[in-house]
């Protein structure tokens, strides 16, 4: 007999075989796919000047790290969710209304917010309400570019913001997780802040949709929630907002959200965060390292009440 001749207990079963061709294809087509949603859904590189003034020189997370460990519930409420499920998300023909209270009332398509204003890298530091944290590269430009178009009258307050609706293809949508659609609100001031911006991308390039394409507001001292994704409109408003997370547990997630160690929320500490890729526990910084710029905006507020 050839020393090549197989027994027949040594060839697989062609059923089995089978089985493992599918899930050998299967696997590389989840990988292909995760592979794919990692990166934005328009891989278009933005033209952007350095902010120096602002950003942290921190050590900034992966862009891995950032784009597949994320808390966006219309997606799924995983943290690798958004990430699975970021094709869900259509933003061809996409446009933001601004409203309310204001001299001018306007549309901005998704290109407007790329090509009409002067973006620039803001390296923050992102807390989430969870205790954890990273350091993101954004590209954005300020708020204040979208107040001085607006020209709000003297009844606006409060800005109130709006996320995507589309239950029919989003996922996390069509269930009762919260009151679709997400909501958020900031006061005027806070809006005004140079801090506070709109996002347009990461790592020099188009915001990736799990990461809330392609427009997104990014409050750095204040907790991750408050930086609603995927904003389909802003109003400017006389009387402070509803916020989804607020009206879900008012007990839990008040209207300011400021990040702040020696306010613990109801069922864990806020004084220490595990930063993403990191093993130990750091301290946590009041209003997330950025008092310097927005402690005036509380002076003479119970932080402890209006949390």
């Amino acid at each position: 007999m050839s020393k090549y001749c197989l027994k027949e207990n040594h060839i697989t079963d062609e059923k089995l075989f089978k089985q493992r061709r599918a899930i050998i294809k299967s696997s590389l087509a989840f990988s292909l796919l995760t592979f794919s949603n990692l990166l934005s859904s328009d891989d278009k590189k933005l033209t952007f000047s350095k902010d120096m003034k602002y950003s942290t020189n921190e050590q900034t997370n992966t862009f891995k790290q950032i784009t597949s460990y994320n808390n966006f519930y219309e997606l799924g409420s995983g943290k690798r969710d958004p990430m699975m499920n970021a094709d869900k998300l259509n933003t061809d023909d996409w446009t933001v209304s601004i409203d309310g209270e204001v001299e001018n009332k306007f549309i901005l398509n998704k290109d407007d917010f790329v090509s009409k204003f002067p973006l620039e890298e803001r390296i923050y530091r992102l807390r989430c309400v969870e205790a954890w944290s990273m350091v993101v590269p954004w590209i954005g430009f300020e708020f204040n570019h979208i107040i001085k178009l607006a020209n709000p009258t003297y009844k606006a307050k409060y800005i109130s913001f709006e996320s995507v609706y589309d239950p029919e293809n989003l996922p996390g949508q069509k269930r009762n997780t919260l009151a679709w659609p997400y909501r958020e609100g900031l006061r005027l001031d806070e809006a005004r802040n140079p801090l506070t911006i709109l996002s347009v991308g990461l790592y020099g390039r188009i915001l990736p949709n799990q990461n809330g394409s392609p427009i997104r507001l990014i409050v750095p001292w204040k907790y991750g929630f408050k930086s609603i994704k995927s904003i389909t409109r802003i109003s400017f408003v006389e009387k402070i907002p509803d916020t989804s997370w607020n009206l879900e547990a008012p007990n839990e997630y008040g209207f300011y959200s400021n990040v702040n160690p020696y306010v613990s929320h109801p069922r864990w500490s806020q004084k220490r965060e595990r930063r993403i890729g990191e093993f130990r526990k750091r301290d946590t910084l009041m209003h997330n390292g950025y008092a310097e710029h927005v402690a005036h905006l509380y002076e003479g507020m119970d932080l402890t009440k209006n949390f």
